[in-house]
């Protein structure tokens, strides 16, 4: 298994937000030395109650410090965005990133962005799509004509082609069953969130791997997933210390409605202790060993990005949880 260093990029307002940025910096520095092999941020737009660091500067930044660790968006929603724009500007963070840079994307869930970006949201899809399309033929350097509903170009070229040839690999992320299959037919690996139990994650697995095969694809190479992870001395501890960050954040999503985009089977219990079951991975070492031993054996897992850090926890925390993941849990699957 490969693992990979998901950033925290929300964080309080009222926190001092240069010196936050600095500690991801430090973060990136103590997971590549201790064996993590990628570095992930994510997106979203006007996120009350939380900052939220934007990727491509952040990745960009963070490469200095990643040596030769592989960058990945984890995700970029590509229907907010101009297709052209984001071609070149992932093509630059790949040449940035020596070649080691991995495409994931997303449709969104949140109505606010695309309405602030003056998009309606029923067009998420169709933006997707079209957007996924055009950037495979941009990135294969030839002059791109197009006349789709959301985008249209005539003879567009970039100037700036991904160091991957013919691009770099693209990480589909879906919640619900149409967007898995969705996955299926226009990445190159589903990338599993974070929100859902290990039973959903493995009849979506099961649904994404058959559209495959009914498509004539190949099974995907990769087989990625975005985890909240905490791991402490003791397993009390480690319950006790990530119980309150990671609670607020996930009163935030509700508030986003991010369970609402959820397969309908699955629901977040009010009481922490139900949502972490099956869904979270805290513990001490050998705890948190077992938990991804049981997600490597039941999905097949290939890179499991752990999310280690959430709005209001301090450094030391997130360090020390860094540190025993690489000098006692990763060792074991190497």
């Amino acid at each position: 298994m490969k693992f990979g260093l998901g950033l925290s990029v929300q964080h309080l307002p009222d926190e001092p937000q240069d010196a936050r940025f600095q500690e991801h910096v430090e973060q990136v520095r103590l997971a590549r030395a201790v064996g993590f092999g990628s570095v992930w941020a994510s997106q979203h737009y006007l996120s009350d109650p939380f900052t939220y660091f934007q990727p491509i500067p952040t990745l960009a930044r963070i490469a200095a410090d990643a040596g030769g660790m592989t960058l990945g968006t984890g995700v970029l929603l590509l229907p907010l965005h101009h297709p052209v724009e984001v071609a070149e500007q992932i093509a630059t963070l790949d040449v940035i990133a020596g070649g080691r840079f991995v495409f994931g994307v997303g449709l969104g869930y949140r109505d606010v962005e695309n309405e602030a970006m003056g998009q309606s949201p029923k067009e998420r899809v169709g933006r997707l799509v079209e957007g996924l399309d055009i950037l495979e033929r941009l990135w294969n350097g030839e002059p791109v004509t197009y006349s789709g509903t959301h985008f249209r170009l005539r003879d567009v070229r970039i100037s700036m082609r991904p160091l991957q040839r013919p691009r770099p690999p693209i990480w589909l992320a879906a919640n619900g069953d149409a967007g898995v299959r969705r996955a299926a037919r226009l990445g190159d690996a589903w990338l599993m969130n974070p929100h859902t139990t290990i039973e959903t994650l493995a009849r979506q697995l099961a649904l994404f791997r058959t559209a495959r095969q009914t498509l004539g694809r190949p099974p995907a190479a990769d087989v990625p997933l975005i985890k909240e992870c905490y791991v402490a001395p003791e397993t009390a501890t480690a319950f006790a210390e990530a119980t309150a960050f990671l609670d607020a954040k996930y009163r935030a999503y509700r508030s986003w409605e991010q369970d609402k985009a959820l397969p309908a089977d699955e629901r977040w219990s009010p009481s922490f202790e139900e949502l972490a079951r099956d869904r979270f991975v805290i513990g001490d070492p050998p705890r948190v060993t077992d938990e991804i031993a049981r997600y490597r054996e039941r999905l097949g897992v290939t890179t499991m990005i752990f999310r280690l850090q959430w709005p209001g926890m301090d450094q030391a925390k997130v360090l020390r949880s860094i540190r025993l993941l690489g000098e006692k849990v990763l060792p074991h699957f190497a």
